[in-house]
């Protein structure tokens, strides 16, 4: 395990919650748009999920990776369509989003076995 996912996602919570009462209009458009692009439509919000981590690997986002694979367990992602994302974020990232990559597996793997 290269790092606790869960307590990572709590802390990061936590912290978003005090941007959030610092700037209540940001956070609040911010999770507007969230749930906009995250709904049910043309694509599932697993395969949403799943191009979100695919970015979240590309531009090296820890914080992404943790909210974003923790909701593609929820919504049902599968750990090979997990695997071909990484694959799709690496390409897109190079080397350095290969490691992210790897991580986002091992957080992955915990939201799973949760």
């Amino acid at each position: 395990m290269y790092k606790d996912w869960t307590n990572n996602a709590n802390e990061l919570s936590k912290l978003l919650g005090e941007v959030q009462k610092g700037i209540p209009q940001v956070a609040k458009g911010f999770s507007s748009l969230a749930r906009a692009a995250t709904a049910d439509g043309a694509l599932s919000p697993a395969q949403k999920e799943l191009m979100a981590i695919a970015i979240s690997v590309a531009v090296r986002c820890e914080g992404c990776i943790t909210f974003h694979a923790k909701a593609a367990v929820k919504h049902g992602a599968s750990r090979e369509e997990l695997l071909e994302t990484i694959g799709v974020g690496t390409y897109m990232g190079g080397g350095p989003s290969h490691v992210y990559g790897a991580q986002a597996l091992d957080a992955f793997d915990q939201f799973a076995a949760a």
